[in-house]
């Protein structure tokens, strides 16, 4: 509608006695919208309406730049605009439906029809009695009796000839086990089994399509293979091959949902299949001009009969499958839950249960054997994260610091003063190793393990202590026997930075470390 449209909808409603907040919800538009329609006379309507006509939009001064792109690109979206836009001007601020507006009306302004690939679509005949199945699933936000959203989720089954309808509700996503209960109800309420089931390409059934070889989810493969079903993927991103489920689904949400009012699941069910009964299968079919349950009782008879009930009960039960990202994440309810790293290398897809108690168990898929477990948080687009999930980035160290404790005659003492450098300087500990290294590689042992104890009995935990340490022990013995050549080792002074070159660092004297030591023979 157009805005003198909405604005004598708002007054007739209005007089007719219904609220503002159900004239907004009626209209779908804001109550502030209806507000400042009823604060306006006509004359002031029509005031306001002309001067929208003449008003200067935010975008004109970019309108000769949109209409150049929409001339050498037909099929461009508004959102590509929009993108191109903030590209080129990184200051402009600009909303996405003000681009939307502003580009479909130098679409219809200039005559630029926005270009698209259409299909070419044929009739096909009806499916031969008893021949076939379609399933899929859809979902709605209903209101519940004490006016909140809920949302709920169903999957519909639809005989392709005679169009007869089945579906079920829940209040929680589907699991695998909830979809093979749904089967075994639709086949005991269509009183037969087709000899082909249609899907979409859904992630409880289906893990991947094999180039036709389908890789089913470990629970509906065993359910395949003990109901012998024969079942056909439609290909992404064609849902016309499954067109009557398709219709069926939104039969359901605009027909029984829309303006139902949700108290409890069990209720809805029986609501829904009352309806089943009243209007989904009774009401003559636009297309076959029949009423489904009538061309139903001749198909029934061509459908494989239903022997006995199945029932699958293993370690994860009602279990959900999920892909795994390759940060080694699963998406669910809107959060990020981690997995074990190497997990995505591994598996593709993993299997996930929610507990009574709000945990989130990750299984292997293939295997069962239970992966990861998570609380889960109240809020949404939150990373839940375990710690043993992450990087043993200590590992190198731990191996570090082994390797340089060895090199001392002391192996014990050596790995016990490293543990304290470590507590005091946990980020730069590999600095102080490598310091410690230094020395190593040209001290003897007897002079490494001197000032190794000077530095305990004094409580030096400080590589830089220990490197002073060894210098005054070296100059009152005068040793140099260890001293590597200077022509061995290629100087590291070639590849350093000028500013480092020039940058002089903090020097202790060494007197100082001379008269400490004075006080005990290190001979």
């Amino acid at each position: 509608m157009d805005k003198w449209e909405v604005y004598m909808e708002i007054q007739q409603l209005i007089k007719q006695g219904f609220s503002k907040s159900k004239v907004a919800e009626k209209l779908g538009v804001s109550r502030s919208t209806v507000y400042r329609h009823l604060r306006r006379t006509p004359t002031e309507m029509a005031q306001w309406v002309d001067s929208l006509q003449s008003r200067r939009k935010k975008l004109d001064p970019y309108k000769e730049l949109i209409l150049s792109w929409l001339r050498h690109h037909p099929d461009m979206s508004s959102a590509q605009v929009e993108d191109w836009l903030k590209k080129k001007y990184k200051k402009l601020e600009v909303g996405e439906s003000t681009v939307r507006d502003y580009v479909r009306r130098l679409r219809d302004e200039y005559k630029i029809v926005k270009e698209s690939s259409p299909r070419d679509y044929e009739a096909i005949p009806d499916s031969p009695m008893g021949e076939q199945i379609q399933v899929d699933f859809g979902h709605t936000k209903q209101r519940t009796h004490d006016n909140k959203e809920i949302k709920l989720n169903f999957i519909a089954f639809v005989l392709s000839n005679s169009r007869y309808k089945y579906k079920e509700w829940l209040d929680r996503p589907f699991t695998t086990q909830d979809v093979i209960q749904a089967h075994e109800n639709a086949f005991h309420w269509f009183n037969g089994i087709p000899r082909e089931l249609v899907y979409d390409q859904d992630s409880l059934i289906v893990v991947s399509e094999n180039g036709g070889d389908l890789i089913l989810t470990k629970e509906f493969q065993q359910y395949k293979e003990t109901r012998n079903l024969t079942l056909r993927v439609c290909r992404k991103a064609d849902p016309e091959s499954k067109g009557r489920i398709e219709n069926v689904v939104g039969f359901i949400k605009h027909n029984f949902a829309k303006h139902r009012v949700f108290h409890n699941i069990d209720s809805w069910n029986e609501q829904g299949w009352e309806w089943l009964n009243r209007t989904g299968n009774f009401k003559i079919h636009n297309t076959t001009k029949k009423r489904p349950v009538e061309v139903f009782s001749l198909e029934k008879q061509h459908l494989r009969p239903v022997t006995g009930n199945i029932h699958f009960l293993n370690d994860y039960e009602n279990s959900i499958t999920r892909s795994v990202h390759k940060d080694n994440t699963i998406r669910y309810l809107s959060n990020r839950y981690s997995l074990p790293l190497g997990t995505f290398n591994k598996h593709q897809t993993v299997t996930i249960k929610e507990t009574n108690d709000r945990q989130l168990l990750i299984f292997y898929s293939e295997t069962g054997e239970l992966l990861a477990k998570h609380q889960i948080p109240g809020g949404k687009g939150l990373l839940i994260k375990d710690r043993n999930h992450t990087r043993d980035r200590s590992k190198g160290i731990d191996a570090l610091m082994d390797t340089v404790a060895k090199q001392f005659e002391e192996s014990d003492v050596a790995s016990s003063y490293l543990d304290k450098l470590r507590e005091k300087y946990p980020r730069y500990i590999r600095d102080q190793l490598q310091i410690i290294v230094k020395e190593i590689k040209q001290t003897n042992g007897q002079i490494l393990m001197t000032a190794l104890r000077e530095c305990i009995k004094r409580n030096l935990y400080s590589a830089t202590d220990f490197s002073d340490i060894v210098l005054c022990i070296k100059r009152q013995r005068r040793e140099h026997d260890t001293e590597i050549d200077d022509a061995e080792i290629p100087s590291p002074l070639n590849t350093l930075s000028g500013w480092v070159m020039e940058t002089e660092a903090q020097k202790r004297n060494v007197a100082t470390y001379t008269a400490l030591m004075e006080e005990g023979d290190l001979n």
